[in-house]
């Protein structure tokens, strides 16, 4: 897709850089990689980075530079190209047993051409087991073995083998050198060896025999044939390129899972009558239905009704949210409780599950700086092998070897150099850790950002909307020590929340819902003859008594208990309101923005990860210091404007420090850009989301911690998997080179490296992250809350 209108039909200024995404065909390894990657380079102003496993090279370039000027350069360097289509909104849902490659995902990785793949490896199977079988297996080789051998080889070496072979002549039209020029001239080698060997050098005698050996040999004197060579190195890289491509596909999984949370049709009301209608056609303030079992059809708000949704798979919640009127639901939760009745908000590319999807697609062309120098070495990598293939050959030969022994020595070399590992190391891994991320309501705008997270060390986190929930809740309700606690609690509650019901103030409105949240299902009563007085609070008549919600002003003529717990909500930072009914102090309640759940779990796990946690918050010094106490948070930044928040993430850099910030709102965006990593949060605004490098989706701060142990997770999987694929490449030449590597072992193992890095990474689609399970008791623990607070 073109994160931008492409540059033909835009009007941007010729000097402004566009992004475009273009989808490549015929790229098989990582010099495929570089070769594309340097062509596109070599424009003015263009820069691009592609990922193998993918097929999708994300380029930067001017305007002035077309689209169709991108896709030739591509085709002039051997390949194909065409730019990625970009989606209006999710991606179509995937019908039951359809079976759909990612959208613009890898060529090849289609319906027809992965059954064609199938069928090419069957038959090759097919033809060349008996070849294998009789040629390391002497007993079994009967009278003229030798020329069954070679009729079932030869299909398979020009038809079986042919993808290799059209590959490698299509890249020698373009002067390149890659993968499948090493497994050609491999293959047509050993072929050729053996049908000379077998036509002039006296294989092909009636009851020649060929003892097993996995080492190359010709001390015996007889002239070998090689065809299990021949059939053996097609066999094996067809199966394992086969295998590589359903494993790709499957570190690739995250978009499908994306894809299969889109509704296909929905129930919506228009002009009073019910009917069902794509959910494509949906509109902004459509109302829907939303039955029991259904997904919800995209974003919007509940008009009526109440019911659970199950956001699992969209956000990474593992418990069931509560929705009633006025709640904002998610397209693709699940009901699972009543009918829900829903407005439609937002539709298409607005949605955030199309936000999801498109964060996914931009993470998964990213490419970390290790694999740079990977790609980089691949791109030198072909040439080198053939010199050195060359260069084994004319030594064995200048040493007075055996003529087929130097042949399958330098054959050898050819098969068992594979710069395929190289070039998956990475993408794959990232593709897994992105969708798995995803699947835990971590979403990651790319590999850079990986590496980043991993190597933080310190956290500035906000308050309001990250540490506490951001909205104004009833912290508690005290009445005096004399006082029947429930009963009296709950009867001031109520008559207080009878007179608030008239305010529009927000402790009013926290008041109120609270006296719901804790009734008996009893209406409110009515207040009568209603004042309000700015700053000071509001009185009413109910049920016959003077009720005032007021601020408590002068306490001397408040009880001790009333007067603590005033005192307590001020420390704490919260809002204390007193209740008289009539001229009689009857309770305080103190309002305030409440501390999540996880809050404490979430940076002890900081800490023990070996972070450093700082709390920077526009808020109040009381206020500030009693989370951070709560929270055994000891450096604490409060009073802090959005410029402040910026500066003390610069004085944190300057001290060598590595800076996470995490926020929500507007006021934190100057300071997630200016980190070394933002983290926005699930509810926060789009300028905090634009500004943050990890968004995290789900409601659980518990998920910030775990997005660091993804991040260390999969750069230590990156890590192994280049590790592998060096140190097979080093292990393995100097082993053929000598002349102690059979071609067809030699095809084996170059097939066996790719899918052992591949199926490394696939572990990381399961990965569950690990948490302390034991805390401590200190001070910085909150206490678990309580319905009221009583005199003991």
């Amino acid at each position: 897709m073109a994160d931008r209108p492409s540059p033909t039909a835009s009007p941007v200024p010729a000097d402004d850089p566009v992004s475009t995404v273009l989808v490549v065909g015929g790229m098989t390894c990582a010099a495929c990689v570089g070769r594309v990657e340097k062509k596109l380079g070599r424009l003015e102003g263009v820069s691009a980075t592609v990922n193998l496993a993918t097929g999708r090279a994300k380029v930067s370039h001017p305007a002035s530079v077309s689209v169709a000027g991108l896709v030739a350069v591509v085709e002039s360097a051997g390949y194909t190209a065409r730019p990625a289509e970009p989606p209006a909104g999710p991606p179509d849902p995937i019908r039951p047993g359809e079976h759909r490659r990612p959208p613009d995902g890898p060529p090849g990785s289609g319906g027809a051409e992965e059954r064609q793949e199938r069928d090419r490896l069957l038959v090759t199977t097919l033809l060349a087991a008996p070849v294998l079988v009789l040629s390391m297996v002497p007993a079994w080789q009967f009278r003229n073995w030798q020329w069954l051998c070679f009729v079932l080889a030869a299909p398979v070496a020009v038809w079986g083998a042919w993808p290799f072979h059209h590959r490698a002549l299509r890249g020698l039209r373009h002067g390149t050198a890659t993968m499948d020029t090493l497994v050609s001239l491999g293959v047509a080698a050993s072929f050729a060896w053996s049908s000379y060997a077998l036509f002039l050098g006296g294989a092909g005698e009636p009851g020649m025999t060929m003892p097993l050996s996995l080492v190359p040999s010709a001390s015996d004197g007889v002239a070998h044939v090689y065809l299990e060579a021949a059939v053996g190195v097609p066999l094996f890289i067809l199966a394992g390129r086969w295998l590589e491509g359903r494993a790709r596909r499957g570190t690739g999984s995250a978009l499908r899972s994306l894809a299969e949370l889109a509704a296909k049709d929905v129930a919506v009301r228009r002009g009073g009558v019910e009917r069902r209608i794509p959910a494509a056609d949906l509109a902004v303030g459509d109302v829907f239905l939303v039955r029991p079992g259904e997904r919800v059809a995209t974003d919007g708000t509940v008009v009526e009704g109440s019911s659970a949704l199950d956001l699992s798979l969209v956000t990474g919640e593992s418990h069931p949210i509560e929705a009633g009127p006025g709640s904002p639901v998610i397209g693709g939760a699940v009901n699972s409780g009543g009918l829900l009745e829903v407005r439609a908000d937002a539709v298409g590319a607005d949605t955030q599950l199309a936000r999801i999807t498109r964060l996914v697609e931009d993470a998964q062309t990213g490419k970390a700086a290790v694999q740079r120098l990977a790609d980089s070495v691949a791109a030198v990598f072909v040439p080198a092998v053939m010199s050195v293939s060359v260069t084994v050959l004319g030594f064995w030969l200048g040493a007075g070897a055996d003529r087929q022994a130097a042949i399958t020595a330098a054959v050898a070399v050819l098969v068992v150099a594979c710069p395929c590992a190289l070039g998956l190391a990475t993408p794959t891994a990232l593709l897994a850790a992105t969708g798995r991320g995803a699947r835990l309501g971590i979403l990651v705008s790319g590999v850079q950002a990986l590496e980043r997270l991993k190597h933080i060390d310190t956290v500035v986190l906000d308050k309001t909307g990250t540490l506490t929930s951001g909205r104004t809740s009833v912290i508690a309700v005290t009445v005096p020590a004399d006082a029947d606690a429930d009963a009296d609690a709950g009867e001031v509650l109520r008559l207080a929340a009878a007179v608030e019901q008239r305010s529009d103030h927000p402790l009013a409105h926290a008041i109120v819902a609270h006296a719901h949240r804790q009734g008996d299902g009893r209406p409110l009563p009515r207040p009568v003859g209603f004042a309000a007085a700015p700053g000071s609070g509001v009185s009413a008549v109910v049920d016959g008594e003077e009720v005032a919600v007021v601020r408590p002003g002068e306490l001397s003529g408040i009880p001790g208990r009333l007067r603590e717990a005033v005192h307590a909500a001020e420390t704490a930072g919260h809002t204390a309101v007193l209740v008289r009914v009539g001229d009689v102090p009857r309770a305080v309640i103190s309002v305030g923005d409440t501390l999540r759940s996880d809050a404490y779990r979430a940076v002890e796990h900081l800490r023990r990860l070996g972070l450093r946690p700082i709390l920077a918050t526009g808020d109040r010094e009381a206020t500030a210091r009693s989370i951070a106490g709560r929270l055994g948070i000891t450096e604490v930044h409060a009073g802090a404007l959005p410029e402040d928040k910026a500066a003390l993430v610069a004085t944190l850099q300057g001290h060598g420090g590595r800076v996470a910030v995490v926020g929500d709102g507007v006021n934190d965006a100057a300071a997630l850009a200016a980190a070394d990593l933002g983290i926005a949060m699930a509810g926060g605004t789009d300028a905090a989301i634009g500004a943050a490098d990890v968004t995290l989706v789900r409601e659980d701060l518990q998920a910030l911690p775990d997005a660091v142990r993804l991040a260390r997770h999969t750069l230590a999987t990156i890590r192994t998997n280049l590790v592998w694929a060096f140190g097979y490449n080093l292990v393995t030449l100097p082993l053929a080179a000598v002349g102690r590597l059979d071609p067809m072992i030699a095809a084996a193992a170059m097939s066996a490296s790719s899918l052992l890095v591949v199926g490394n990474s696939l572990r990381l689609r399961t990965w569950k992250p690990s948490r302390p399970r034991a805390f401590g008791h200190g001070s910085g623990r909150p206490r678990t809350a309580t319905g009221w607070e009583t005199a003991s």
